[in-house]
C-alpha cells in the first residue's frame, strides 16, 4: 500500500476524534446558545486586535456533506461571539474558504479573518493569496500564515531570494493583508528558527495541549519566546486531534480549559457539527483561570501518554505533512 497523504489520513481519523470529543463531554439539555453568557475576547498580541477566546478552525467546516450545514455552523459561530475565523487555502481544496465567503458576506465588519497559504515562493503565494480572496469574497485578510512550517529547510526556503517573505511584504503594501504569521505541529526547533529569522511576526500558530507539555513541547519552548516579544498565540490541537480523549485521563472540556489557561490569545477548535460547536462555546463561557493544582493533575494524568509523542502523530509521523511543501526538488 502507497504512503497514504495528509487529507486522506484526516479524512480517515476526522470523525472518529469528533465522535469521542462529543461522547467524553456530557453536554446538558439546555443549549448554551439560548444562555447568552458572552463570550471572552483577548487581545492578539502587538496587533492590539481583540479576538474570541475560540477561534473557528477552517478545516472541520468543510467536512458536512452539506454546504448548507457548513455555513450554518459558521453564521451560528458569529452569531455566538465568535469573531475569529481560520482557514487555509487548500482545506477541501478551497471548499472551506468558499463556505466561509458565504457566510461572512454582510457580516464581514464583525469578522477577524484569517487564512493560511502553502508555496513558498513569491509568486506562488500571491497566486494563492488572490485565489483565497477570491473565494472569501473580500478584498483583504486581517490575518495571512505561512503554512505548515513543518521542515527544517522552511525558514530558509521563504527568507530566499524571490521566497514567500517577499509576498507578505507585497501584500501588506497592497492592502490586501494586514498581519502576517505562521503555523506549525511539528518540532518547536523550526518554529524558534522562523523567530530568528529577520522580520516581525504579529502571530504564530502551534499545538497547545496537555500532551504537549510532556514531549517536543512547544508550550515549554516557543511559547516564553512569543510572550515576551508580544506576538499573538493561536493555540492549535487543544485535544491532539482527538488523541488526548483516547486516553480517558481527561475530557473535552478540560483538554480545552488547559490550552484556555495557557498565555495564548485564542484557541484554535475544529468543529463540524453544531454539538462539537456548542462544546466549544461551553469551554469559552465556562473559563476560570486553573489552580496550580489542576493543571498539575491533568499534566500527571496525561503524563504516561505522552511521553513518547505516540498521542501527537502531528509531530513524530508524516501522516500530517503535506508533501507539496516538501523541501524542493519536489515531484509528485
Amino acid at each position: 500500500m502507497g504512503r497514504q497523504t495528509r487529507r486522506e489520513f484526516l479524512s480517515r481519523t476526522l470523525s472518529r476524534a469528533a465522535t469521542a470529543g462529543a461522547g467524553l463531554t456530557a453536554l446538558s439539555s439546555t443549549s448554551i446558545f439560548a444562555d447568552g453568557a458572552e463570550m471572552p475576547r483577548r487581545v492578539l498580541g502587538k496587533t492590539g486586535e481583540k479576538v474570541s477566546l475560540i477561534c473557528l478552525g477552517g478545516y472541520h467546516i468543510g467536512v458536512p456533506k452539506d454546504p448548507a450545514e457548513g455555513i450554518r455552523i459558521i453564521e451560528t459561530a458569529i452569531d455566538r461571539g465568535i469573531n475569529f475565523l481560520d482557514n487555509s487555502d487548500d482545506y477541501h481544496q478551497g471548499d472551506s474558504e468558499v463556505r466561509v465567503g458565504k457566510a461572512i458576506q454582510g457580516k464581514r465588519d464583525k469578522v477577524f479573518l484569517m487564512t493560511k497559504g502553502h508555496p513558498r515562493d513569491k509568486k506562488g503565494a500571491m497566486k494563492s493569496l488572490e485565489a483565497s480572496l477570491k473565494r472569501l469574497q473580500t478584498d483583504h485578510l486581517d490575518l495571512w500564515q505561512f503554512h505548515e512550517i513543518v521542515y527544517e529547510t522552511d525558514p530558509d526556503w521563504i527568507f530566499s531570494p524571490n521566497g514567500a517573505i517577499e509576498a507578505a511584504y507585497l501584500a501588506k503594501k497592497q492592502g490586501k493583508v494586514r498581519f502576517i504569521g505562521f503555523t506549525g505541529h511539528k518540532d518547536p526547533a523550526i518554529h524558534l528558527k522562523m523567530l530568528s529569522k529577520p522580520y516581525e511576526w504579529d502571530t504564530v500558530q502551534m499545538p497547545i495541549n496537555a500532551l504537549d507539555h510532556h514531549f517536543r513541547s512547544f508550550e515549554r519552548q516557543v511559547l516564553p519566546v512569543l510572550v515576551e516579544r508580544n506576538i499573538g498565540v493561536i493555540g492549535m490541537k487543544p485535544l491532539a486531534f482527538g488523541n488526548a480523549l483516547k486516553t480517558k485521563a481527561v475530557s473535552a472540556i478540560e483538554c480545552l480549559h488547559y490550552a484556555m489557561n495557557q498565555p495564548v490569545s485564542t484557541v484554535c477548535a475544529g468543529c463540524d457539527s453544531m454539538e462539537i460547536l456548542e462544546q466549544a462555546v461551553r469551554a469559552a463561557t465556562t473559563f476560570k483561570p486553573l489552580s496550580e493544582a489542576e493543571v498539575a493533575s491533568i499534566r500527571e494524568r496525561t503524563k504516561p501518554f505522552a511521553l513518547t509523542g505516540q498521542y501527537e502523530p502531528f509531530k513524530t509521523t508524516a501522516d500530517f505533512d503535506d508533501p507539496r511543501v516538501a523541501p524542493p526538488p519536489y515531484e509528485a
